[in-house]
């Protein structure tokens, strides 16, 4: 056996336990980091469990984190290692050339192809359910809850505030929202001027406010607790100050607030139009009254 084949022998083995080694310590520290961020992280990623829009979107964030974090660990592990092992030296030879290892291009081509083709799957199927994965999906929802509505909130965007009106209450109208636990909620979102975006983030739901645009999108609230709502569209000089809070109570305390404010919003209502899923956009612009008509005199629909 030549020199030149032993060298090349023992650069091979040496390289092979280089590898071995690289892919324990990866082991070690993926299945780790894997633990730590579906156990431990995991039921506190945002945006929450306060849906069931918001816990299954918490749970792709984790399912797609578990699998991306063992990739960047990968390629950190391999770094870090390649630093510390093969720092440049002057007795230090260049290390075994190797080209077109057909072992590992397979592995790299099945491995890839097998995360893409299962992310592609599981994110269509996510976004389908459950009920179009907190979006609004327009005035005609394809894909709607398996269990029946019980109340409709009409969000009704204007710059630069949300107001919220109630069908199952008279058609009254309020400036704060707050929805009962344990109940599947349809939001019908539209605006009375530009574009905005209804975005309640803990609630998982987020949906564009089109004027003369009824868009559809469901949550069933799960837990009680604080939600903030905020504009999501770039909508105008106060865009960033549009935002509010509601919260999800037990059915009892939001039967008493409802049936409360209707009571004291009586007057104000009898003012308001008709309850419809659209307006007709304001004619006054920004910080315009309630629902002016597209009459020119200012006279109510």
């Amino acid at each position: 056996m030549t020199t030149t084949e032993s060298t090349s022998e023992f650069t091979q083995a040496e390289g092979r336990s280089h590898v071995r080694k690289i892919v324990g310590i990866w082991l070690v520290v993926a299945i780790i980091a894997d633990y730590f961020v579906w156990f431990v992280y995991g039921p506190h990623m945002p945006p929450g469990a306060m849906t069931d829009q918001a816990r299954g979107q918490q749970f792709d964030i984790k399912v797609i984190s578990v699998l991306a974090i063992p990739v960047l660990l990968f390629l950190w592990t391999f770094g870090f290692y390649s630093i510390a092992k093969f720092r440049g030296g002057r007795d230090r030879p260049d290390g075994y050339y190797v080209k077109g290892n057909v072992k590992t291009q397979t592995a790299w081509y099945v491995i890839t192809a097998t995360l893409v083709l299962f992310l592609a799957g599981f994110g269509t199927y996510e976004l389908i359910v459950p009920a179009g994965a907190g979006g609004g999906e327009g005035p005609s929802p394809i894909w709607t809850p398996s269990t029946p509505v019980k109340l409709v909130v009409q969000v009704i965007a204007q710059q630069w505030r949300f107001t919220y009106r109630w069908p199952q209450f008279g058609g009254m109208e309020t400036t704060s929202i707050n929805l009962p636990v344990n109940t599947q909620i349809q939001f019908d979102v539209t605006s009375i001027d530009v574009i905005h975006d209804f975005w309640a983030y803990q609630l998982g739901v987020k949906a564009d406010a089109n004027p003369d645009v009824n868009n559809v999108a469901y949550a069933k609230t799960l837990q009680l607790g604080r939600f903030t709502v905020r504009c999501d569209e770039l909508c105008g000089i106060w865009h960033g100050a549009m935002y509010n809070y509601g919260n999800v109570v037990s059915q009892q305390q939001f039967y008493n607030w409802a049936t409360q404010m209707q009571k004291q919003n009586a007057t104000v209502t009898k003012l308001l139009p008709k309850f419809a899923l659209t307006y007709t956009p304001s004619y006054t612009g920004a910080g315009g009254g309630y629902y002016p008509s597209g009459d020119p005199n200012g006279t109510t629909a």
